[in-house]
């Protein structure tokens, strides 16, 4: 619940360039001298790559912005990724910090890229890099960062099996997720855009190809697998290990490097990590990217990485931030993702359920920023879309073909009254709806446009042909 401890009277950080004012230019000027922006605008065209609140026939992602400020998670499903038709790259990053939303941003937009050029790579050289060591959670093998608990060296044992039952796949992806991993976070502390010094991102992220799963996760963010048991019930399988300071290995690697953990006294469940000398940040995670504050002092950014063989059993995988985890259990997320009868509408389901669950458990807390990736394993043609669409950021109410199988919830009475999205009773119908009418709603505000395409689309379907 709060991935940095801050504070408003706290001072920067010494040696943070955190306060350093920059001179203001055009956008226009500044667009052109960065030379990630024609690359960013070449990544917002690419086919099956979806970043906002949408849908495709293999994937559902929603977000949705807390009562903490600015939108700070990101996510991502990339079909065809790597020119490969049967594989999907999925991942949710969790930004924390002044800036964390543009490190999640960034993140969500280089890590697939590296992940891609070190894959090939990889698959072409018949050499393992010597600074590369794996060893069954994903960590380096050096004296500050190989240790393992027991339960994680039961987790390794398992990986090591699946490993020598499929070699290809599994080897060359673990290397090429340490490589990518690494390079993207040597990346962000050169990156002069971006600071991160005191900012930083969680990620979670998987490629599926064919029938293999691999997982690489940093940071707090949960990946959680519906599929059923011998009974034909629908359970739930955590796939990822939070990677929080309460950890005994992750609180010994940190406390060996200098740094140190504890918890405050008005949330004595939650552990911090903590500069030696200095009552700062107080970041409630043992691995991240940025926050190079930390990273001499135990904080790393090497992914815990496992493997999976999916079976006829496995239905979908659910990739949600810790706005989700920190109210809802894995049980719970399953039975909601499975009870949705529309897929479509699977990650939008879940993020309003953990709306209403973070009011009713800490009604005196903010909520948190939360996003979804649902990623759906068996085909399913009657209830998908044909191609991927993709809306605003912001709630945007997405008419569905088959309104009989949609969900009450998801009308608009039955929205919270969020904010973003108006429920029914507070606006004012109207009989006749034209197409010209949803043309016009560009020049409205993002809120009452997100209401009259709802209106629109209901009433559209509404009216007899």
């Amino acid at each position: 619940m709060g991935s940095c401890f801050s504070s408003e009277t706290r001072s920067p950080l010494p040696g943070s360039p955190m306060g350093v004012t920059k001179r203001k230019g055009s956008r226009s000027r500044q667009r052109s001298r960065n030379p990630s922006f024609g690359r960013d605008e070449q990544l917002r065209k690419t086919p099956g790559r979806i970043f906002l609140n949408g849908s495709s026939e293999v994937a559902s992602l929603f977000t949705q912005q807390g009562k903490k400020g600015i939108n700070q998670d990101a996510m991502l499903v990339w079909e065809n990724f790597g020119s490969r038709t049967d594989t999907v790259f999925c991942g949710v990053f969790d930004g924390h910090g002044p800036y964390g939303h543009l490190v999640a941003k960034r993140v969500r937009d280089s890590l697939p890229l590296k992940l891609s050029a070190n894959w090939e790579v990889d698959i072409k050289s018949d050499e393992v890099p010597r600074e590369v060591c794996l060893n069954g959670t994903g960590s380096w093998c050096s004296k500050d960062t190989s240790f393992l608990s027991l339960e994680e060296s039961s987790r390794a044992s398992i990986d090591l099996e699946e490993t020598e039952k499929h070699p290809e796949v599994f080897q060359t992806l673990k290397e090429s997720f340490l490589k990518a991993f690494k390079i993207m976070d040597r990346e962000l502390r050169m990156y002069s855009n971006i600071e991160c010094f005191c900012s930083g991102t969680t990620a979670v992220t998987l490629v599926k190809q064919g029938q293999d799963l691999v997982i690489g996760n940093v940071g707090d963010s949960r990946a959680v697998l519906g599929t059923r048991d011998e009974n034909n019930s629908l359970v739930a399988v955590q796939l990822t290990l939070d990677l929080k300071p309460n950890l005994p290995a992750e609180a010994e690697r940190i406390r060996k490097c200098k740094g140190r953990v504890f918890a405050l006294r008005d949330e004595p469940e939650v552990a911090r990590v903590w500069l030696p000398n200095n009552d700062s940040p107080g970041l409630a995670m043992a691995r991240a990217f940025g926050d190079f504050c930390l990273k001499e002092f135990g904080l790393i950014s090497v992914p815990d990485i496992s493997c999976r063989r999916i079976t006829v059993k496995d239905e979908f995988i659910v990739l949600a931030t810790d706005g989700i985890w920190d109210v809802l259990s894995n049980e719970e997320v399953v039975d909601i993702v499975g009870s949705c009868s529309t897929r479509s509408y699977a990650a939008r389901k879940l993020v309003e359920s953990a709306g209403r669950a973070w009011r009713s458990k800490y009604p005196t807390s903010k909520v948190d920023d939360c996003a979804v990736v649902c990623l759906f394993l068996d085909s399913n043609p009657n209830d998908s879309t044909a191609a991927p669409t993709e809306l605003s950021e912001n709630i945007v109410y997405e008419e569905h073909e088959d309104t009989d199988k949609k969900d009450d919830s998801f009308s608009p009475t039955g929205l919270d009254r969020s904010g973003t999205v108006k429920a029914s009773e507070e606006a004012h119908p109207e009989e006749n709806v034209e197409t010209s009418r949803v043309n016009e709603e560009v020049a409205l505000n993002n809120e009452e446009k997100s209401w009259r395409l709802e209106k629109a689309g209901l009433h559209l379907k509404e009216s007899p042909v």
